[in-house]
């Protein structure tokens, strides 16, 4: 079982970057890939981008990749997501998440953190 916690969320105006840190605890980071998500307000979950277990591959849903980047540091457990060129409709809460493959499948999907949110004002 591994355990999420995610932390760099905020209030942001439109044009900023953020970055916001998942940190893992438990057995064996590398074995997972970890993936991020986002959920606004009345809409589903939405992949971002899933990195391996190395941090030798990445995998993004087209639409965001260029101002979304994951990227993680296995020596302190912890995945990040970068967001740069913030916009209002980035406003949501951002996850971070485990799985055994790159894939953008939430099901596929089994621990999760609590969330940060993230507010782009414009």
């Amino acid at each position: 079982q591994v355990q999420l916690v995610e932390s760099g969320g905020g209030l942001v105006q439109a044009g900023d970057s953020l970055r916001l840190s998942c940190a893992a605890s438990g057995r064996s980071f590398t074995s997972y890939v970890m993936g991020w998500f986002r959920q606004a307000p009345g809409k589903e979950r939405e992949f971002i981008g899933c990195i391996s277990g190395n941090g030798g591959a990445t995998t993004y849903v087209d639409s965001m990749k260029g101002r979304f980047t994951v990227s993680r540091d296995n020596a302190k457990n912890t995945v990040y997501l970068q967001i740069n060129s913030l916009k209002p409709e980035d406003t949501a809460t951002y996850y971070c998440a485990t799985a055994l493959t790159l894939t953008p499948v939430p099901s596929k999907y089994d621990n999760w953190g609590q969330g940060t949110q993230v507010t782009v004002s414009s």
